[in-house]
């Protein structure tokens, strides 16, 4: 992240955390296609063998691989576009069908700050994204944890494709307290000033046990700004002008599941799970190009001001996630293969195409993990139906 000089920061006070502006955009990419530690990461998953033995030739033709891709893109719009067209491979290529409900309810010209259930660190905002972008629709803000931008050209690349960031690290009540201060004041000006969406998880980190549920510290994070502003307006009012739009998303199979199953076993077992230097990355990459099966996102309707608590805004929005969540076969299969709540299973939408590629999959999960793997799939289906205690 770049240091700002305080007079920057009167004028733009939220310089550090927000995406970069249109004016901005030529120095980001000059920088990424200089940096060592992005052009290392291409050479070696791109030219292996000849970053191996020929490293300063291999980092020379990554950088003129990057000034060629972007050549031409002088704006934020056409960096987007660019992932556009890589983001319509990804989908042909990992995903069976995409199916969007909800979305032609809402206002082309409205800006909403919608709030999702959170599976995948990057395709839950890139699907949303999608969606908008094949409705002819402006694309979102995204919120992003700082916990995943450890390296410069990794936040240079999320802040280009319109990524803010949420600050974990923060030390120190104070502190943290300034910085979800600022967050909320940016969260409350893209939407009420710039008319420009925001999506953001209803949680931190993804639901590795597949339990969609909203925390309230979010809603009392997304209200900091108007309350500060206005002391006593109550929090149904504050939310009402965000038009918080539940959504939900729904994924056949997840290409992280193993990996979540493996880190929620650890926990169980050991009461412990260290994260490798590089996994988050790692998840990413494999989320993208993983076969997904099936997808659907659903949006849901904005939330109005008869909440008068972050509680209660936080039990509505899971239940649109719950009511817009479509349960696949493989959700089914894994109750039926865990052997309880068999009343809750849906056989009529179960073909037997469905349990071969169930049964393959489940095949290559290590024994040990075959439970937690399961319980991921089953869990929206017990969810849906009311069997999980808040």
């Amino acid at each position: 992240m770049t240091d700002q000089h305080p007079d920057a920061l009167s004028v733009d006070p939220w310089a550090e955390i927000r995406p970069y502006l249109d004016h901005e955009v030529a120095e980001v990419l000059a920088r990424l296609a200089q940096d060592p530690e992005l052009l290392s990461a291409l050479t070696r998953f791109r030219l292996p063998r000849l970053s191996r033995f020929m490293p300063r030739l291999s980092s020379t033709l990554a950088s003129l691989a990057i000034r060629r891709e972007v050549r031409g893109v002088a704006s934020v719009y056409d960096f987007q576009m660019r992932i556009a067209s890589y983001m319509e491979r990804m989908i042909r290529t990992s995903t069976d069908d995409f199916q969007v409900k909800g979305l032609n309810a809402l206002d082309a010209d409205t800006a909403y700050l919608f709030i999702g259930n959170h599976r995948d660190i990057s395709l839950d905002p890139a699907f949303v994204n999608y969606s908008l972008y094949l409705a002819g629709r402006d694309t979102v803000r995204i919120a992003i944890g700082d916990n995943l931008l450890k390296k410069p050209y990794v936040t240079d690349l999320m802040r280009l494709n319109k990524s803010f960031i949420v600050p974990r690290s923060a030390r120190g009540k104070r502190a943290m307290l300034a910085a979800y201060q600022q967050l909320s004041s940016y969260i409350r000006h893209s939407i009420n000033a710039d008319n420009h969406s925001i999506w953001m998880a209803q949680r931190e980190g993804r639901a590795k046990d597949g339990i969609d549920r909203t925390d309230p510290a979010i809603i009392k994070m997304m209200t900091m700004a108007r309350r500060a502003e206005q002391r006593g307006v109550g929090i149904g009012e504050a939310i009402a002008e965000l038009r918080l739009v539940p959504v939900s998303i729904s994924y056949e199979y997840d290409p992280c599941d193993v990996q979540k199953a493996r880190e929620l076993h650890a926990l169980h077992t050991s009461g412990n799970y260290e994260k490798e230097q590089f996994e988050d990355i790692q998840s990413i990459v494999a989320g993208i190009t993983g076969h997904k099966g099936r997808v659907q996102l659903t949006y849901g309707t904005p939330i109005s001001a008869d909440f008068d608590s972050p509680d209660a805004v936080a039990t509505e929005i899971d239940r649109q996630v719950l009511a817009g969540y479509h349960l696949f076969p493989s959700h089914y299969l894994a109750l039926e293969a865990l052997g309880d709540a068999p009343e809750l299973i849906d056989h009529s939408s179960i073909r037997d195409a469905d349990r071969a590629r169930f049964q393959a999959r489940l095949q290559q999960v290590p024994a040990a993990l075959r439970n937690v793997w399961l319980a991921q799939y089953a869990n929206p289906v017990r969810n849906k139906a009311g069997r999980i205690a808040p």
